[in-house]
């Protein structure tokens, strides 16, 4: 492995080029966006959680509405930093209900192809692959409502 040094150095090299301080406040300029435009359509059926701008990994907001928050549950709209998409997540309140809700969910559709439990969420749906920025408002649109197509599959299983 490198060296901290070396790491640092390509870090701030980076980092004063630039670009990818550019390119990640532009992201979690969208995922705001994003948040603000589920939390206006959606304020009846769910409360919205604040951005969790990540580590250069994921970004997301969680959502929830009362019977999520009672099994210790929440949503999440994450955005994949690596794989450029946006993804539905089922989280839960801590290590103990994620395992717990993973034992249900293990065989569905949406873990089929899974062998272990995701790191941070009981099961990742992916909503949108193609990011296409020209478009905003038809993502937007398509988030919220393959979100919403996707939570009405899952929470009967819960």
């Amino acid at each position: 492995m490198k060296s901290i040094h070396t790491l640092l150095q390509h870090y701030q090299k980076e980092i004063q080029n630039k670009k990818i301080a550019q390119a990640y406040h532009f992201l979690l300029r969208f995922l705001m966006q994003t948040k603000a435009d589920f939390a206006l359509h959606h304020k009846a059926e769910f409360k919205v959680g604040n951005i969790a701008p990540g580590y250069l990994d994921y970004s997301y907001f969680s959502f929830f509405n009362r019977e999520l928050r009672d099994k210790k549950l929440r949503y999440g709209i994450v955005l994949n930093h690596a794989e450029m998409q946006i993804e539905l997540w089922l989280m839960g309140q801590n290590a103990k209900v994620q395992q717990a809700y993973w034992k249900t969910l293990k065989k569905s559709k949406w873990n089929a192809h899974r062998t272990a439990m995701p790191q941070y969420a009981i099961l990742e749906v992916v909503l949108l692959d193609e990011l296409n920025f020209d478009r905003t408002e038809d993502m937007l649109l398509a988030i919220r409502t393959k979100a919403l197509q996707t939570i009405a599959e899952i929470n009967p299983l819960l």
